[in-house]
């Protein structure tokens, strides 16, 4: 089973490889994709909304409210920390 800090990297990870910094966004509902339910665990999918919106709070992921749903990108002024994340669980 995966750990909540590898699903943190990856979903940093998917960002980042999107270019999804500052005032480029994705939609919040994107986090989910490509993750294997199996590896999830009992929560499956629940799991990458709890620790997505845990990233927000911790000003990582920065979001973007809309009309058709929660856009969100990366924090471009917490980028070093992002680095720092993403070496530890790939090689970038």
């Amino acid at each position: 089973m995966i750990t909540d800090e590898q699903i943190k990297a990856a979903i940093l990870l998917k960002l980042y490889k999107r270019g999804n910094w500052g005032a480029s966004h994705t939609s919040f509902e994107n986090l989910k994709k490509g993750f294997k339910i199996g590896e999830l665990g009992k929560k499956g999918l629940k799991r990458i909304d709890d620790i997505g919106k845990e990233v927000i709070r911790t000003g990582l992921i920065l979001r973007k409210p809309t009309h058709y749903g929660l856009e969100i990108s990366l924090n471009p002024r917490e980028h070093k920390t992002i680095y720092e994340i993403l070496k530890k669980f790939f090689e970038i």
